[in-house]
């Protein structure tokens, strides 16, 4: 499964997932600072399936059903990489998952 993790996360945290995920993260794309409707333009045409991001507002900022990714928000009191690893495990629950929403965004 191809996940983007957006520029809003710590870039560690992609080791997180193990070796079952292909993660890459906006700077490894080459995509600092890119508006969300490009970014997410990117993510559609590099074939990545899901795009995971603490930004609650994205949804409501972007016409995402346009997009053909997934979104996962991680309802998060701060983007620490200590604080985002306890999601992870949530995460990895619901991209088991065969059906995964467009939006699904994961509480602690």
């Amino acid at each position: 499964m191809k996940i983007l993790l957006d520029e809003n996360l710590p870039t560690k945290l992609k080791y997180d997932f193990g070796i079952n995920f292909e993660i890459s993260t906006v700077k490894d794309m080459g995509w600092l600072g890119k508006k969300n409707g490009e970014l997410l333009e990117l993510a559609t045409i590099n074939n990545f399936e899901i795009f995971l991001t603490i930004d609650k507002n994205l949804i409501h900022q972007q016409s995402i059903h346009k997009f053909g990714i997934k979104f996962i928000i991680l309802a998060a009191i701060n983007n620490k990489h200590q604080t985002l690893q306890s999601f992870i495990d949530k995460v990895k629950v619901l991209l088991a998952n065969a059906e995964i929403p467009k939006i699904s965004e994961i509480i602690l």
